[in-house]
């Protein structure tokens, strides 16, 4: 039976993930560009470098609204993974070199913040885990798919995807102005989120996270919005 899609948000970002059954929503920045991610091959070398040393935590995007991409809706919120058979989709989709060889990096168990993306709020809406590691995306191989890549063979697949799980909605819901005003605060104070990928690094829809910044980005579900 049909997925439901997960985009990354990003209207045009490439990085897009998204289940294809569930089809990936394109994470975008969810900001205000929707430039498309470069996926150039020349980056793949520098991307798995910088995979060596990254903690146990993520920030991946999707849109949680209707957009369509090839006459296919890319919509994939964090409540259409909840109502997934066993809160379980695959993350689809994803086709950035970088995003790519991040995905590949993430380990069973370990725990990310589904931003959504793209659309009129954008923020951080709740936690999913990772329960399968990468794995081929099998969307590169359906011609009907707007993830489609006809470079991409099934022998030596380029584009991979993980599965996750829904862990649980945030407290509250934590938005990028918020997680904008403490990057700023923070890039004069030296606090945690003063390198975050987020404004660093904005049109990766699958994001690093040090320990440092989830446990801070945590603890503001017990605070009132600043």
């Amino acid at each position: 039976m049909p997925r439901p899609k997960k985009r990354m948000a990003g209207a045009a970002e490439p990085d897009k993930k998204g289940p294809a059954g569930k089809r990936p929503k394109i994470k975008n920045l969810g900001e205000t560009s929707t430039k498309v991610e470069n996926s150039s091959p020349q980056k793949t070398s520098t991307s798995k470098n910088c995979t060596k040393n990254l903690s146990s935590y993520w920030l991946m995007k999707s849109e949680p609204e209707s957009r369509l991409e090839k006459g296919v809706d890319v919509k994939f919120s964090i409540e259409d993974l909840k109502a997934q058979p066993k809160q379980t989709a695959c993350w689809d989709g994803v086709r950035n070199y970088q995003a790519r060889n991040f995905l590949r990096a993430m380990k069973l168990e370990e725990e990310a913040f589904f931003y959504h993306s793209n659309c009129k709020e954008p923020g951080i809406a709740g936690l999913i885990k990772i329960v399968k590691e990468a794995y081929p995306d099998h969307t590169q191989f359906e011609k009907s798919n707007p993830y489609y890549d006809p470079s991409s063979k099934e022998d030596n697949p380029k584009w991979a995807m993980v599965d996750v799980q829904f862990v649980r909605m945030m407290k509250r819901f934590i938005s990028l102005a918020e997680l904008k005003t403490h990057h700023q605060a923070h890039k004069a104070t030296g606090g945690p989120l003063k390198n975050m990928a987020l404004f660093t690094r904005q049109r990766l829809s699958i994001q690093p996270l040090t320990q440092e910044e989830f446990d801070f980005i945590l603890s503001l579900e017990e605070k009132e919005p600043s």
